[in-house]
Order: C-alpha cells, then sequence, then structure tokens
C-alpha cells in the first residue's frame, strides 16, 4: 500500500495558519484565514453550519457525505468542492472509513489599486465572479487543486527561499483550479500575446549588449531565437531600414567603448580587445569614420575627472 502523501501534514496541522497571508491580486484583497488538513474518523458528524467566508474543500483520501443546500452528494478521494459565504452544509464521514479534507478558508474583498496589470486585473475578475457562481455540487480535482496544499507546506516547513511568496501564488492556483473544476469548456479572456517582431528584434538586441565582447554573429543570434539567419536579417531590415544586424552591433561595441574612454584609463589597445574589436587600429578606423575623431582624442575631450 503506497503511503499517503499528505502524512506529513498532519504533523504540524496549524504551521500554515500561523502565516499572516494576504494576496493583493487585482484589484482583490485576499486573507487566508485557516489552511491545514483534517481528518473526519468514521462517522463523525459536522452537522448544518455555515462561514462568513470562501471554504475551499478537497478530499485526498477517503470517503463520505456533504449535504448543500437541499442536495445529498457522496464524496470520495479526488473530489472537492466549495461553499461560499452563507452558504449551509452539512458533512459526515462514511460509518466504516475515516474521510480526510483539506481546507482552505479565505476572504475575497474588493480593493481597487492603481498602476494593476490590466490582464491580471481580468483574470482575477473572472475568477472571483466564477467562484461566486459555482455550483453546489461536489466535482473532480481535475487540476490537480491539492498538490498546492502540500506544495505549500514542504515549502514553509523547509523555509524554502522565497516560501512566503510561493505560498502567496499557491493559494491563487488553489483559487483558479478549484474554478477550473467546473468550467464547461467555454473560452475565456485572452491572455496577451507577443507582437512576435518586436520581441524577437528586442531579444536580439538584448543578447547582443549581454555578449558583445565576444564573437556575435547573425548565426548564433538566430540560432538563439530558433530562426534562420535570414529570417532575422529581415526582423532587424522591417524593424529599422538604416541599421543592419552588423551596425547595430557595430553601435553596442562603439557606445562601450566610449563608456571605458570617459570613465577608465584603460589602454586604448585593450579596450579595443574587451569590448569586441580585433585590434586597436581596427578600432580607430571605424572610431574615425563613426564619430569623426580618434578614440585618444574623444577621451580627451570627454573623460571626467
Amino acid at each position: 500500500m503506497s503511503k499517503f502523501p499528505f502524512e506529513i501534514m498532519f504533523e504540524r496541522q496549524d504551521m500554515l495558519e500561523r502565516l499572516d497571508i494576504s494576496i493583493q491580486w487585482g484589484h482583490y484583497e485576499i486573507s487566508v484565514l485557516r489552511f491545514h488538513l483534517t481528518s473526519f474518523p468514521p462517522g463523525r458528524v459536522i452537522d448544518f453550519h455555515n462561514h462568513a467566508e470562501f471554504e475551499f474543500h478537497l478530499i485526498p483520501r477517503g470517503k463520505g457525505m456533504v449535504i448543500l443546500g437541499d442536495h445529498m452528494y457522496p464524496l470520495s478521494e479526488g473530489m472537492l468542492y466549495l461553499t461560499g459565504p452563507g452558504v449551509m452544509h452539512y458533512q459526515e464521514a462514511d460509518a466504516e472509513e475515516a474521510m480526510d479534507e483539506l481546507c482552505l478558508h479565505v476572504t475575497i474583498v474588493e480593493k481597487p489599486r492603481d498602476g494593476v496589470d490590466p490582464w491580471e486585473a481580468a483574470e482575477a475578475e473572472e475568477c472571483v465572479q466564477k467562484l461566486k457562481e459555482l455550483p453546489l455540487v461536489p466535482a473532480q480535482d481535475y487540476h490537480k487543486a491539492m498538490k498546492c496544499f502540500l506544495e505549500a507546506y514542504e515549502a514553509c516547513e523547509g523555509k524554502l527561499t522565497g516560501y512566503y511568496t510561493s505560498i502567496k501564488h499557491l493559494v491563487i492556483s488553489i483559487l483558479l483550479k478549484v474554478t477550473r473544476a467546473y468550467d464547461s469548456g467555454g473560452v475565456g479572456a485572452a491572455a496577451p500575446v507577443r507582437n512576435m517582431l518586436t520581441y524577437r528584434y528586442q531579444y536580439a538586441i538584448q543578447y547582443m549588449q549581454a555578449n558583445h565582447s565576444a564573437t556575435v554573429t547573425l548565426e548564433n543570434v538566430a540560432e538563439k531565437l530558433n530562426i534562420s539567419s535570414r529570417q532575422l536579417q529581415r526582423i532587424f531590415k522591417h524593424m529599422d531600414p538604416d541599421r543592419s544586424f552588423s551596425r547595430v552591433l557595430e553601435d553596442i561595441r562603439l557606445q562601450a567603448v566610449c563608456r571605458q574612454l570617459e570613465e577608465s584609463p584603460v589602454p586604448i589597445e585593450q579596450i579595443a580587445q574587451s569590448e569586441g574589436f580585433t585590434n586597436a587600429t581596427y578600432l580607430h578606423t571605424v572610431f574615425r569614420k563613426r564619430l569623426g575623431m580618434t578614440p585618444a582624442t574623444y577621451r580627451n575631450l570627454n573623460q571626467t575627472n
């Protein structure tokens, strides 16, 4: 018999609840009130009750039943359901088998903010509205929201780097995954899509800036973008007909040389080699052609004290 993967969560059942977790998501503030794994022994009854907050119920093991509204539903491993504020519900473990339940209690309060990513705001709004309208019927945990509980516990227990941020993301994941369990396949809001022409051009520029002191060719930059060198050449021509790939690379290297000439006493020969030019003679030729003076003259005119 395989080990129950959530067993570790019984060791410190209140560990996640000790964290003061407040999440800004779009124009909502989500506060975590309860976040734990509990177990109902065989035959245990939790009589009709309701909460002022949202309660997410997930069944990782065992079986039982729940009454939501006027209907009774069987519960078994891998199922979930949501009770919103004021929803009366009754729970009961099977007479012969215990039922474990992962519980997340959250309040969700509208809190408009300036400067929120519009796509994040739209997705948060879509999710919260769906949560308010979910049917009072258990569903299968198709998107594995349960795993988020264990990930949050392990991150907190191990004090993993950034664990508090990770847990906040996992709380949002639980909300989204529970919502998805009820999705009927309709098309929701589309995520933002990159302009691939601009994206590839900008990525190429960033790569060239980061590697300008080494050997940089049209071919190896195109390879990084998983496109052909001809495609990359066309992208540069489309974005700026007057600045070919080689011209942009030369500009980047000259800017780096100028910075060194302004800020350091390093010999020009050394600067040339460190910034991607073959030697000082070649740098001298390019510099005079592009800036109308020698590197030494530029240094004398621009070097700071």
